[in-house]
């Protein structure tokens, strides 16, 4: 859509400018009007009141550089605890908790979830938890096929 194609245009550089980077944009028509949802990520945590600073900011910028013609609300937020991981981003995740699904099972599970210990030698070691014991696993890194931050509980 050439609004979303003109808005990220227009936000890539701000963004970059803040220390983000644009996850996603979305220009939706809706019962309320036109409605341009962005999403934003970075490496560190991003608070309440990061979302509000950084939505003044952008708002101020977007009416200076007009991408978008007529009016439309501004929806900013972050891509979430529970954000994707890009699979060749995924030694960035060492030391955090993940979700992984796996195109072949590990011990008859393709869905394992723990802190991603290590990447070595074309294996992830994982450390789960199991009836309250912690354990290492270890698998080929390419049976991962989706990967995603996880909250412990």
């Amino acid at each position: 859509m050439e609004e979303e194609r003109r808005a990220i245009e227009a936000l890539t550089p701000l963004l970059e400018e803040k220390g983000y980077t644009l996850y996603e944009v979305k220009y939706r028509l809706s019962k309320e009007g036109p409605k341009l949802e962005v999403i934003v990520d970075r490496d560190e945590p991003i608070s309440l009141d990061d979302i509000v600073n950084l939505s003044d900011f952008v708002s101020q910028r977007l009416d200076e550089s007009d991408p978008i013609q007529g009016p439309y609300t501004l929806d900013l937020s972050s891509a979430g605890a529970e954000k994707t991981i890009p699979l060749e981003k995924l030694e960035k995740a060492i030391g955090k908790y993940v979700h992984l699904h796996l195109s072949h099972p590990v011990s008859g599970e393709n869905i394992l979830e723990g802190t991603l210990k290590a990447i070595e030698g074309g294996d992830i070691i994982l450390a789960l938890k199991a009836k309250g014991k912690k354990k290492d696993v270890r698998f080929p890194q390419k049976d991962v096929d989706q990967a995603r931050y996880a909250i412990e509980f």
